[in-house]
């Protein structure tokens, strides 16, 4: 008397093959989205990153190669002011 009544859960349709006749169920046509939607936000996420990274790794590389350059030209200015002298 007081446990629920669960209605039936409904059947798939079937979808009939021309050549042997055998039912195949049919896929839900209307897929979930969301594992999708994370996929692609995930692999978003990983280039952007990878993006930030190589472009810090550049200015690295561009500020180090101008402080040596830097440090080149003096050096050089002070080894040629003591030879002139």
């Amino acid at each position: 008397m007081f446990q629920p009544k669960l209605p039936d859960p409904p059947s798939l349709p079937t979808v009939y093959v021309q050549q042997d006749r055998t039912p195949a169920p049919v896929t839900n046509a209307g897929r979930p989205v969301a594992p999708y939607v994370g996929l692609g936000v995930g692999a978003v996420a990983a280039v952007v990153v990878v993006g930030i990274v190589l472009t810090a790794l550049l200015a690295a590389v561009a500020i180090s190669a101008v402080s040596v350059a830097i440090a080149a030209v003096v050096l050089r200015s002070l080894l040629t002011s003591t030879n002139k002298r």
